[in-house]
C-alpha cells in the first residue's frame, strides 16, 4: 500500500484558547506526524523515538495551519552526541470533526 492511501486527508479539530474550534484536513506525512503527537500528549516527539525524514518541516506545515506545537532543544550522548528537538503538542487536536455544544 503506497503511503498516500495510508495516509489520506483527514478532518480534526482544534481547540485553543478561542472560543470556537476550529476544522483543518491534513493528509500524508503531515498527518502522520500529528497522529503521533496527538497519540504522544505531553510526552512529545523526538526524531529518534518516531522516525521520520523530516519532522521540522511537518512542524512547520501543521503549525501554518493554526496548530501550537513547543519545540524543547534536548542534548543527546553515545556515539553521535549533539542535540535535538522534542516536539509538544500544545493545541487540543481530536480526529474528526466536532460539534459546538
Amino acid at each position: 500500500m503506497s503511503f498516500k492511501k495510508q495516509w489520506p486527508a483527514r478532518a480534526f479539530t482544534v481547540k485553543d484558547n478561542e472560543s470556537d474550534p476550529r476544522f483543518i484536513v491534513v493528509k500524508g506525512r503531515d498527518r502522520w506526524a500529528l497522529e503521533n503527537l496527538i497519540q504522544a500528549g505531553n510526552k512529545g516527539c523526538t526524531p529518534i523515538d518516531h522516525p521520520g525524514p523530516r519532522w521540522s518541516a511537518y512542524v512547520f506545515k501543521l503549525r501554518k495551519q493554526g496548530i501550537s506545537i513547543e519545540t524543547l532543544h534536548e542534548s543527546h550522548e553515545g556515539p553521535f552526541p549533539g542535540h535535538h528537538a522534542r516536539y509538544v503538542l500544545q493545541s487540543s487536536v481530536t480526529p474528526g470533526r466536532e460539534m459546538a455544544a
